[in-house]
């Protein structure tokens, strides 16, 4: 039995087909920009995706947004749900809630959950640059000089008996032990120091 024709039509010698995306697009153009069910469903995806990092947003941040009390009830189910397809449906309505917001309020989303990110790369970089201090203080004798050049309220004393002693420790493991997971455990002198360096690089800067 020969196949039913679909019905369409030809647009610059292109067959297209009722209902297809090229025809959606189509009368949207005719209808003044009217999405098409491709850039909704895209733009639902992306909103979904958005709810979901919402769920990682520090308290502090996330409180600043004043979000509608129905998308946080929402958040807060998801929150609560433990099964896969529980969790799905609840996302899916999430993204719908998301839908309904102002763009304004999506914008403050999206730069909320941008200031997070840039304040979790600042703290890495944070502890980075104490673990240098740290390792440079024990392993080289000026180093000590130049940390108190740069940080006078130093307790000087009680630093250089620190590092005195990691040094006895054996504090800083080779670097082949480290590769083979056979590193000693770091002693109490090394976590001090660290402590010291630490406390000293996220305070205020010195008088």
């Amino acid at each position: 039995m020969p196949r039913k024709p679909k019905k369409g039509y030809y647009v610059r010698g292109e067959f297209v087909a009722e209902g297809s995306e090229l025809d959606l697009e189509l009368e949207a153009e005719r209808t003044g920009g009217v999405p098409s069910r491709t850039e909704l469903k895209r733009e639902s995806t992306e909103l979904q995706k958005l709810g979901e990092d919402l769920l990682t947003l520090r308290r502090d941040l996330y409180e600043r947004l004043a979000l509608p009390e129905s998308l946080d009830d929402a958040l807060n189910a998801v929150r609560k749900i433990t099964n896969f397809e529980g969790r799905r449906r609840q996302m899916q309505y999430v993204g719908k809630l998301m839908r309904g917001l102002e763009e304004e309020t999506r914008q403050a989303i999206r730069d909320a959950l941008q200031e997070q990110h840039s304040g979790s790369a600042q703290q890495t970089l944070a502890l980075h640059a104490a673990e240098r201090w740290r390792d440079d203080l024990i392993a080289r004798d000026e180093a000590l000089q130049q940390w108190l050049d740069a940080h006078p309220a130093t307790d000087a004393q009680q630093l250089r008996a620190l590092i005195r002693q990691a040094r006895k420790d054996g504090a800083v493991p080779d670097a082949d032990a480290v590769s083979k997971g056979l590193a000693p455990r770091r002693s109490r002198a090394f976590r001090d120091i660290f402590q010291i360096v630490r406390e000293t690089l996220d305070g205020p800067d010195d008088e």
